[in-house]
């Protein structure tokens, strides 16, 4: 049933300038938060006339546990509680706030049981699939607005050219820079029809790096030609069709300024990419408590002041908004902070004044748009074709290496080909020279080999090495960096292991239906 999404009314009388000063910062709110760190965000909301807070799931998310040394509590509930913080922390503002989330894929980003659409590189992989795309870009609007959430802090526009890339990679459409364009813009006008705000990210360009932000400062040390060519061709291309915010990352560009990262640096962001490239949106800050920046500032306040010095709009997961705001407020131009509040002022009047409620969605529209795109973006990499046919029709070993995943896939294949389902050691051990592995990594990101063990990786660089082997990988296309893949060696990319590209995976082998995706990036060491 169609929720009725509550209304908000912005205050006509003029606002003091703490007010004005106040709609500048971002903090984040966190879904698992103990009641006294409810009542902490209330009051500050009241007291700073904080302008939008940004929802993650908790303290120990990968938001703020950057080392993962932190456990992640599993809460069925944290969507109910959501939409009650919602509501708290609005009824505690003055001036009604917008409520941001990251939601590249879905809310399923940050909130348990909610709809998860498939990550930028799989809708990388279609062809001809822009109106999927726009489809996604709507879905995940459309969940947005439903749950009170204005502002969605996406899509990722970075061209990702670097396979060493420990922060972007799966959630950019690929290294081709017009398909990033092509695939963004398509995610954009979805998402547009929602009345969902939208954010490019992560300006002037994160996918050329081998750094995560997260824990240092990335280096990319490139002429401002060599980044008009590559890096900022996406952002030039979608300020030009036209962008609600532009999320600056946190990155030293040398060539354009030696001293500052660009989240503080006024070269990068009023010189480049407000007079430059001509934006008159807001600027927003990736996360301000990212090592990557947080560590050169700190007496606190002065990374906030810094960033506003620069240029910036919006400061996101500002740590210390008392000092920030003191600090903008002692040495701020009143000129400086009105440039900066109309801007954000403009977003919050387009989104206050919408009326329409979103679209009511169907409970299985997530799963249907999900089956279409798996069998859309399915893609094969055969070294050679004979051999994978021949796989196929052989009496083949079932090899399942799932990390406690369901594998609906080598389940299926066991009961229509009578081929029983085992494990690595036994296909080691195994005389059979004809196997099919299903590999599930158990993350998505490359780090710590995407979560596999040494033992795991090496089995399977043995068995490509000695036996004929089909692989079918339902995760990042960049594992198979690491497996030791010889020129002949047969692969098909199912991106994603929901239970929908499982199902379109079987029929893929079954000869029920062909593979149509491209691989969206150039892989490392495969097919050199």
């Amino acid at each position: 049933m169609n929720k009725t999404i509550q209304t908000y009314i912005l205050p006509k009388e003029p606002l003091t300038l703490k007010q004005k000063v106040g709609q500048l910062f971002m903090p984040a709110a966190f879904i698992n938060d103990t009641e006294e760190e409810v009542q902490q965000m209330e009051q500050l909301i009241k007291e700073y006339h904080v302008g939008s807070i940004c929802f993650f799931h908790s303290r120990a998310s990968a938001a703020t546990n950057f080392e993962g040394k932190k456990a992640i509590v599993h809460n069925e509930k944290s969507y109910d509680r959501l939409l009650e913080l919602i509501k708290l922390y609005q009824k505690a503002a003055s001036i009604p706030l917008l409520i941001a989330i990251d939601a590249e894929w879905g809310l399923a980003m940050r909130i348990e049981n909610t709809a998860q659409y498939p990550y930028a590189i799989t809708l990388g992989a279609l062809t001809h699939g822009n109106d999927l795309i726009h489809q996604v870009g709507e879905a995940i609007g459309n969940d947005c607005k439903q749950a009170g959430i204005q502002w969605n802090l996406a899509p990722v526009v970075d061209i990702n050219n670097n396979p060493e890339n420990p922060v972007i990679g799966y959630r950019s459409f690929g290294d081709n820079r017009e398909s990033v364009v092509e695939k963004a813009e398509a995610f954009l006008k979805g998402m547009a029809i929602s009345g969902t705000l939208n954010s490019i990210k992560h300006f002037p360009g994160h996918g050329d790096t081998a750094t995560d932000s997260h824990l240092g400062l990335p280096v990319i040390d490139k002429s401002l030609d060599e980044l008009l060519q590559n890096e900022l061709y996406p952002f030039k291309k979608l300020i030009e069709v036209g962008v609600d915010s532009v999320m600056v990352g946190h990155l030293l560009l040398p060539q354009l300024d030696t001293e500052n990262p660009s989240t503080t640096s006024p070269k990068i962001i009023t010189e480049l990419l407000r007079k430059q490239l001509g934006f008159a949106g807001v600027v927003i800050s990736d996360a301000l408590n990212m090592h990557a920046v947080s560590k050169k500032f700190p007496q606190k306040g002065t990374l906030e002041k810094a960033a506003f010095d620069a240029g910036m709009d919006v400061l996101c997961f500002s740590e210390h908004v008392k000092e920030g705001v003191d600090a903008i407020l002692s040495d701020g131009s009143e000129q400086r902070i009105q440039e900066s509040f109309d801007r954000i002022w403009k977003l919050k009047h387009n989104v206050f004044s919408e009326k329409e409620n979103p679209k009511e969605i169907e409970s299985n529209s997530c799963s249907q748009l999900n089956r279409i795109i798996a069998e859309n973006t399915i893609t094969e990499l055969y070294g050679d074709k004979v051999m994978a046919d021949h796989i196929k029709s052989s009496n083949f070993l079932n090899v399942s290496v799932s990390f406690g995943k369901k594998n609906w896939f080598a389940e299926e294949i066991s009961i229509q080909f009578g081929s029983k389902t085992v494990d690595l050691d036994a296909a080691l051990l195994s005389d059979k020279e004809n196997l099919v592995i299903s590999l599930f990594p158990p993350v998505v990101k490359p780090k710590n080999q995407f979560g596999m063990d040494e033992k795991t990786v090496d089995s399977i660089q043995k068995l490509i090495r000695k036996k004929n082997v089909l692989l079918y990988l339902f995760g990042n296309p960049y594992v198979l960096d690491i497996l030791k893949l010889k020129p002949e060696s047969n692969v098909v990319l199912v991106y994603q292991d929901f239970e929908e590209f499982q199902k379109v995976a079987f029929d893929h082998f079954s000869g029920k239906s062909k593979a149509k995706g491209q691989l969206p990036i150039q892989l490392k060491t495969f097919r050199s």
